[in-house]
């Protein structure tokens, strides 16, 4: 029989559940830094420097727009509404656009079914991780 922390008697079930949910919680946690550090990598770049390719979205500051626009959509998924469009504002406000939707993304996450976040939570690290390095 399993133990909760407190020692009282509790399924097999709720134990994974448990550890589903502190997993998602942690994946939650590094998707908030992850995106809190691309979003200062972006914020500290100059127009001329967003205006820069990067194939193959057009510039750097497109790609950042994709990815803020990609991170809005998982948001409505998880949380079951209709995906509603990024706005496409001048280049320098990328940062604060990716700062917003990912941190929408991270709220929705801790509130969504725990296997459904994990899943998301990846597809989206692994997608900050990607243009934080491209940069």
């Amino acid at each position: 029989m399993n133990s909760d922390t407190t020692g009282r008697p509790g399924s097999e079930q709720e134990g994974a559940e448990g550890l589903a949910a502190d997993l998602a919680d942690d994946l939650a946690d590094d998707l908030a830094d992850q995106v809190r550090r691309l979003a200062d990598r972006l914020r500290s770049l100059s127009d001329a420097r967003l205006a820069r390719p990067l194939p193959p979205a057009g510039s750097r500051a497109d790609a950042a727009h994709a990815l803020a626009q990609r991170l809005a959509d998982d948001t409505a998924a998880l949380a079951g509404e209709p995906a509603r469009a990024v706005p496409r504002l001048n280049d320098l406000a990328v940062g604060d656009q990716v700062a917003v939707t990912g941190t929408d993304l991270v709220r929705e996450i801790r509130r969504a079914a725990p296997q459904a976040a994990r899943s998301r939570a990846r597809a989206a690290i692994e997608a900050v991780r990607t243009l934080r390095a491209a940069l």
